[in-house]
Order: C-alpha cells, then sequence, then structure tokens
C-alpha cells in the first residue's frame, strides 16, 4: 500500500487528475475500476474521481510494489507506512537531464523569487522550451535550481512540475516569468490570458521612427516555414490561415536618420508579433534575418558579430492582486538589464 499526503501543490485539482499523473501509464478505465473496487481510496473511503483535493488529504493506493512500478513507468518507491508519507523518485535519467540543464545553460539570472514564483532573466540563445526531446531549456534549468535549492522538492515531481509561463524566442532575450508552485503557474497564467501584465522590450529597428504610434492587424501563422504573416484585414489573410488580431505599442526613444531605439510595449503576445509588425511598416529590427534587410544585417554581423534579431524583454508590471500566491508582486515592476551585446550597439548607433 502507498499513502500519499496532499500537498499546497496538488490541492485543489479533481481527484482522477492527480491520479492521471501519479499513475501515467494507468489508463481512465483502469483507474476508475480501482476507484470502484476500493483499490483506491480517499481519506479511507470510496471515491468517485471527481473529488476536488484538499491539503491534507489522503489517497491510498492498495497495489503491490510491482504493478505500482509498472503504472509510473519504473520509478523507484519507498513507502513510510503509518506516517502518510510516499517518496517517489523519479527514473535518474530525468533527474539527471535538469541537473545538466542547470549546469550546463549559462547567462541566467534570477530577477525575483518567492515561495510561489521565479522571475527570470533569459540570454538570447536559450530555448524557453523544449522544441524537440533531446533539447535543453529554461524549464529543464528551472527544475534543476529548485533542486539545487532544496532537495526534498524532488519528491514533488511525481505529481507537479514547475515551468515557464510565457514564450520568448530562442534568440530573445529578457524576461521570462515561471510558476514553482502550482498557485504560482495558475495566477501567472491567468494574468497573461488576461493580459493584465503589462509587457515591455527593447529593440533597435532600421530607419528614423521619430513618433510613437500604434501597429494592428491579423496575424496568421506559416508553420512550415516558421514565419508569421500580417494584413489590415482577417480576409486578407492567406487561405487556410488562422487569423490572431495583434496590437503592438512602438514608443521611440532615440532615434537617428540610419536606426531607431525603440521601447515596444507588446499588448497582445503571439509568435514574431514585433519582428513581423515592425517589418511590415518597413523597420525591421536589426540582426532579423528571417524578417530584417539582408545588407544592414550583414554589415553589422561582420562588425559586431551581430547573428540574431536585437529583441529583449526589459520590464512586466504587475496588476494588483489583493491575496494569495502572486500577491507579494501586486504593483510591482520588474525590470531585466540589456545585454552587453546590446549596450554595445547602442554606443556604436547613437552614441552613448
Amino acid at each position: 500500500m502507498q499513502s500519499i499526503i496532499i500537498g499546497k501543490n496538488q490541492a485543489g485539482q479533481r481527484l482522477d487528475k492527480f491520479l492521471h499523473k501519479y499513475l501515467p501509464l494507468a489508463g481512465t478505465g483502469f483507474l476508475y475500476k480501482m476507484l470502484r473496487k476500493k483499490n483506491i481510496t480517499l481519506n479511507g473511503k470510496k471515491a468517485e474521481g471527481n473529488e476536488i483535493l484538499a491539503i491534507q488529504d489522503e489517497i491510498c493506493v492498495y497495489f503491490s510494489q510491482e504493478t505500482f512500478a509498472r503504472f509510473t513507468g519504473g520509478m523507484q518507491v519507498t513507502t513510510a507506512v503509518g506516517k502518510g508519507d510516499v517518496n517517489m523518485k523519479l527514473q535518474s535519467s530525468r533527474i539527471k537531464e535538469y541537473e545538466t540543464a542547470y549546469s550546463c545553460l549559462e547567462g541566467i539570472s534570477v530577477l525575483y523569487e518567492d515561495e510561489d514564483c521565479l522571475i527570470l532573466n533569459k540570454p538570447a540563445g536559450i530555448l524557453a522550451q523544449k522544441a524537440t526531446a533531446s533539447d535543453l531549456s529554461l524549464n529543464e534549468w528551472l527544475i534543476g535550481y529548485l533542486l539545487s535549492q532544496n532537495t526534498a522538492f524532488e519528491k514533488e515531481l511525481s505529481t507537479f512540475r514547475p515551468s515557464v509561463c510565457n514564450r520568448l524566442d530562442r534568440n530573445t532575450s529578457g524576461i521570462l516569468l515561471c510558476g514553482k508552485s502550482l498557485g504560482g503557474l495558475q495566477v501567472l497564467s491567468r494574468c497573461i490570458k488576461e493580459r493584465s501584465i503589462r509587457k515591455f522590450y527593447r529593440t533597435i529597428c532600421v530607419g528614423a521612427l521619430k513618433a510613437p504610434m500604434t501597429i494592428e492587424g491579423y496575424l496568421v501563422k506559416d508553420r512550415a516555414g516558421n514565419r508569421v504573416t500580417l494584413s489590415d484585414t482577417p480576409e486578407r489573410v492567406s487561405q487556410g490561415g488562422k487569423a490572431s488580431y495583434v496590437r503592438t505599442v512602438c514608443s521611440p526613444v532615440l532615434v537617428t536618420e540610419e536606426y531607431t531605439l525603440l521601447e515596444v510595449e507588446l499588448i497582445t503576445g503571439k509568435s514574431h508579433q514585433i519582428r513581423a509588425h515592425l517589418a511590415s511598416i518597413g523597420h525591421p529590427l536589426i540582426g532579423d534575418f528571417k524578417y530584417g534587410q539582408e545588407k544592414v544585417n550583414r554589415s553589422l554581423k561582420e562588425e559586431v558579430g551581430l547573428e540574431h534579431q536585437l529583441l529583449h524583454a526589459c520590464s512586466v508590471i504587475f496588476p494588483e492582486i489583493s491575496a494569495g500566491p502572486g500577491s507579494l508582486l501586486s504593483g510591482k515592476t520588474i525590470c531585466a538589464p540589456c545585454p552587453e551585446l546590446f549596450t554595445r550597439l547602442e554606443e556604436k548607433l547613437f552614441g552613448r
């Protein structure tokens, strides 16, 4: 028998959803059969599966060690019967992946941390989330970091996994919001979905953009080519694509005849939105080899080694959050310093 005591990162979800995470190789029909036969109980009683779990609830799983290992994917289990404690160790290869990401991915810095939320400054060149199974990303680094701070966190990983909440392109640097706890994940995800977090970027674009402007339109993604296209109206978007409304606010900071240092507020958040929006009005980002000007990009690559779009998520402003997870971030502004290459280019192109 295995006994699981529900903690804060498991509470608030349905029992059947939790069981799918805890026993990932067990089918839905099998789990409901075990609930009906009381081979899985909740607080010592028969359960239906739709119960909402609360902190300190106890789930008992009456399986043999062999059966349990089969449905958990071979995880090693040590059970403390009577203490209501089960210590589940993930396969060593998965833990090794987190540790490898934490030790190998360099230049990541912590901008803010509390019990529920973590805010990181991501360097260009690192994935926020995996693109292929063999990738190492900020998601793995995040868990490796948390394990380095508290090795006891390992037992949480069978039913809860901390995660990055927003996306940045591999070669975009700057702020990533991460949920350390289930509550942190939920509040950050809700704020992003509701667009109540204000997100600001710094970039340098080609040409003189002398006045603030708001760019609006409809975007569709070509997944095969990993590009997006823009149109003034959804009817004009290429056939077969799903149009998404996008809005970007651009404010010039420094301007020459050749370049503009911009602060950009991302009102909506779609893939390649800033890059495609600025390119669509004739002011592409420097270093952007997908949407930019080849001659400018080639020159800056030769002169200063710029090999990717110069785009940095520089600050976020949080809404008022009255209580619970996220409340320590209520009304706060979090800033991420620009990378060294950005500041060098700023000095070179604007003389500062």
